[in-house]
C-alpha cells in the first residue's frame, strides 16, 4: 500500500494547511464557522488541529517502510490515537452540538462515536498482536478521519449535481454542508469497507489452470 499512502500523505498535507490556515493567528473574527464566544472558538481550534494531526500522521501507518520500524509505527499510531483521534473526536461533540443544525448534530456526532470506537479497537488488536485485525480497524478509522476531506469535496459536488434541475442556488451551499460532513464518512466507510473484503479475499485458480501448471511441474525432465 506504498503508493497509495503516499498519495493521501500529500492529500491529507494539502488539505491540513487549508483546514489550518484561517486559524493560526488564533483570530476569532476569522473563524470559518460561526462561533459565539471564545469557548467555542477554543473548542473549535482545538478539533481543527487535532484533527490534522490525524489527517497527516494516518497515511505513514500504512506504508511499509514505517511498519517495519516497529518502535516508530508504535510511537507514530500512539500519537495518532493519543493526540489526534482522541482530543478531536471529543472537541467534535461539542461543536456539533453548537452548530444548530440537526443533521450536522446527528452525522458528527454519531462520526465522533464511531472514530472513538474504531480507534479502541485498532489499539486492541495491536495489544493482541492480531496485526490483520489492526490494519482493518486502523483502516475503518482513518476513513472516519478523512471525512476532513471528503466532506469539502462532496458539498461542491452536491452543488454541481442541481445543474441539470435548474441551476446552482448558491444560498443552498450552508445546508448542503451538514449532508456532505455525514455523506463523507458513510462514503468512506463503504469504499474501506470494499477493500478490507477485497484484501481478505483468498486467491483462486481456476481448476483447469491449476491442473495445467501441476502437469507441467511433475512431468520428467527431457
Amino acid at each position: 500500500m506504498r503508493k497509495p499512502a503516499v498519495v493521501l500523505l500529500v492529500v491529507a498535507s494539502v488539505f491540513a494547511v487549508v483546514l489550518t490556515y484561517p486559524y493560526l493567528n488564533l483570530d476569532i473574527g476569522e473563524s470559518r464557522l460561526e462561533v459565539r464566544d471564545s469557548l467555542q472558538y477554543s473548542v473549535l481550534v482545538a478539533h481543527i488541529f487535532t484533527a490534522t494531526v490525524a489527517l497527516v500522521l494516518g497515511p505513514l501507518q500504512f506504508m511499509p517502510k514505517v511498519r517495519a520500524r516497529r518502535r516508530l509505527h508504535r510511537t507514530l499510531g500512539r500519537v495518532y490515537l493519543l493526540a489526534g483521534v482522541l482530543p478531536s473526536a471529543l472537541a467534535a461533540v461539542p461543536v456539533a452540538l453548537w452548530s444548530g443544525r440537526l443533521v450536522t448534530q446527528l452525522g458528527l456526532t454519531t462520526a465522533a462515536v464511531l472514530w472513538l470506537v474504531t480507534g479502541a479497537l485498532t489499539y486492541r488488536a495491536a495489544r493482541r498482536r492480531d496485526f490483520a485485525a489492526h490494519r482493518a480497524w486502523m483502516m475503518r478509522n482513518y476513513a472516519l478521519t478523512f471525512l476532513a476531506v471528503t466532506s469539502r469535496v462532496l458539498v461542491p459536488v452536491l452543488l454541481l449535481v442541481q445543474v441539470p434541475f435548474g441551476g446552482v442556488d448558491p444560498g443552498s451551499a450552508p445546508t448542503m454542508i451538514p449532508i456532505g460532513q455525514t455523506l463523507g464518512w458513510v462514503v468512506n466507510l463503504i469504499v474501506v469497507e470494499i477493500l478490507i473484503r477485497r484484501g481478505q479475499r483468498p486467491e483462486t485458480r481456476s481448476p483447469r489452470r491449476t491442473k495445467r501448471f501441476a502437469t507441467r511441474r511433475d512431468a520428467p525432465a527431457a
